[in-house]
């Protein structure tokens, strides 16, 4: 199947119109929050009677502060269950994390130097060097020749090495 592409031009203008409609539905729903919430004052907060005598107007103020008390009492029954039901989810997720556990990830076989972990750690400002070789002393093996004769008697060997026993048992 050969798919056409699409060209620059063409791309950045459907991008572009895609953009225009996404910023009227913007609008168009902040128009709306605007007018539900006009509806919503109206319906449940009609506005005060300011016609009449002062004792009616305090009569009107008791009434608004006794009603935002209510609300104030009930704002803050909410907003206390609420604190309550985080802290239990908050509570059970650290249940769940004990329960479970942590699983550690499987660690990779990492194929990499003595100095080029060092390099890694201290980073490229410290030279240390972990050739251990290069500090070793060079010895030169010496090759033994043991005699042929010693080959012999196995009898007086054996002897030999008792009397070589006694000497370190009696020191």
């Amino acid at each position: 199947m050969s798919e056409k592409k699409m060209t620059n031009s063409r791309r950045h203008h459907l991008k572009s119109l895609i953009l225009q409609i996404a910023a009227n539905w913007i609008e168009q729903e902040k128009a709306d929050l605007v007018v539900a919430k006009e509806a919503y004052m109206a319906e449940h907060c009609p506005a005060p009677e300011k016609s009449g005598d002062q004792a009616a107007l305090m009569e009107i103020c008791r009434k608004i502060h006794a009603a935002i008390d209510k609300i104030d009492d009930e704002r803050y029954d909410v907003a206390s269950k609420v604190q309550k039901a985080d802290k239990e989810i908050e509570d059970l997720k650290i249940k769940v994390v004990d329960l479970i556990g942590v699983k550690k990830p499987a660690l990779k076989k990492v194929r990499m130097s003595a100095d080029s972990m060092l390099q890694a750690l201290l980073g490229s400002k410290h030279k240390v060097t972990m050739d251990l070789r290069s500090n070793l002393k060079q010895v030169k093996k010496e090759v033994k020749e043991e005699p042929t004769e010693a080959v012999g008697d196995w009898r007086k060997n054996i002897e030999d090495k008792a009397d070589r026993k006694k000497m370190f048992e009696t020191s």
